[in-house]
């Protein structure tokens, strides 16, 4: 596993997080309707899709 790093932010050490590329697609009139309803009515499951990287893949579907 790779060692964080941070930078100082004032008194606050901020981790230097990235993520990975993401391969630029547009998304198709149901896939924006699920990334809406995603956003509005599950937030819980747009919140763990977004931080794991899988929530346009999961889109793209």
């Amino acid at each position: 596993m790779s060692e964080l790093t941070y930078t100082k932010s004032g008194d606050y050490l901020i981790p230097d997080l990235t993520l990975t590329e993401q391969p630029e697609t547009n998304l198709g009139k149901y896939g924006r309707m699920r990334k809406s309803y995603l956003k509005e009515h599950r937030a819980i499951l747009w919140n763990r899709l977004i931080l794991s990287e899988k929530l346009y893949p999961h889109l793209r579907e």
